[in-house]
């Protein structure tokens, strides 16, 4: 924290100078003693700073001072736009200008030929895969969230829904999880007295609180938003038992979209879909012989997507469309 206040400091006398050590004080929400203490951390650094005593003094850089350029090695700093460029795009990113600006000030303080090549670099770069569509956080609920976590303190959280309802509730934070693109904070909700998945994003406000609280030893925050999400309802509720073992059924299906448990037989997969129809399609891609226990619906979509193989994959003259169960 002290390392972090003494470069705003900078910052704040980089572009506000003549601000007096009271006001320099409110902003870093430290005493003026302090202050003074910043500032000669600065000097012994390099950083000439200028106090000036009465009514209307202040502090400043001295006259004519710059900062050095950024010193980074071409591989540093195109490690840096690189990332800016792949959170913006995978939704890493917080804020919806962060990463414009932030790139904006590393353009302006990097040596001049170093800055050209690693433009070309953000400039000329393309991508096989469409950005990923979803909400970025705000910088201030996030990092608020984490430090609640690090401490295990409790934070007054306000919240709203997929519907736009806002609440207030009181939440124990034990993780923070990235998740195909969404932030996720998975924790005790006091309100519910459930241990609860919460999108970040739709976060307002997050106030830590002095109440202290333990994580459940073993808990998993990133298994837990990943079971939250794959038991979201759907229509159809899905059980069926895939002759394979749980390692290779993991290796091609998503913990996001269904559980995975191991059984005498094989591997109980549990999930709810919107359509059936989709779903006898990845199981007929997965590779494995299958049972289907419920819905009876999906054994029938089963059939019909056989029947459709079967009438696709025939010689062209004998292709007839297959006979619907509805005929006469």
């Amino acid at each position: 924290m002290t390392a972090a206040r003494v470069l705003a400091l900078l910052e704040l006398l980089q572009a506000a100078p003549g601000l007096t050590g009271r006001e320099l004080a409110a902003r870093l929400e430290v005493d003026e003693r302090t202050v003074r203490r910043y500032a000669v951390r600065l000097t012994g650094l390099g950083v000439p700073v200028e106090a000036e005593r009465g009514r209307h003094g202040g502090y400043r850089l001295l006259p004519g001072y710059r900062l050095p350029p950024l010193m980074l090695t071409d591989d540093e700093a195109t490690a840096v736009v690189l990332g800016l460029l792949a959170g913006r795009r995978t939704g890493l990113a917080v804020g919806e200008t962060a990463t414009e600006s932030a790139l904006a000030k590393i353009n302006r303080v990097l040596p001049r030929a170093l800055r050209e090549r690693v433009e070309a670099v953000w400039q000329t770069l393309e991508h096989t895969r469409d950005p990923v569509p979803a909400p970025a956080p705000k910088a201030g609920p996030l990092l608020a969230l984490a430090d609640a976590a690090r401490r295990g303190r409790t934070v007054r959280l306000a919240y709203r829904s997929w519907r736009g309802e806002p609440s207030e509730r009181d939440l124990d934070p034990y993780g923070i999880v990235f998740h195909s693109g969404r932030w996720y904070v998975a924790g005790y909700d006091h309100r519910s007295g459930e241990v609860r998945t919460f999108r970040v994003d739709r976060v307002a406000g997050a106030a830590r609180t002095e109440r202290a609280f333990e994580v459940p030893e073993g808990f998993d925050a990133a298994g837990h938003v990943v079971r939250s999400l794959s038991a979201v309802p759907y229509r159809h509720e899905v059980r069926v038992l895939l002759e394979t073992t749980v390692e290779q059924a993991r290796a091609r299906i998503p913990a996001s979209f269904a559980v995975l448990a191991e059984a005498p037989e094989g591997v109980l997969l549990t999930a709810r879909v919107e359509r059936l129809d989709g779903m006898a399609q990845l199981l007929a891609g997965v590779g494995w012989p299958f049972t289907v226990l419920a819905p009876e619906a999906l054994r029938e979509e089963v059939g019909a997507l056989a029947a459709r193989l079967l009438a696709w994959a025939a010689p062209p003259e004998s292709q007839k469309p297959p006979q619907s169960p509805y005929s006469p």
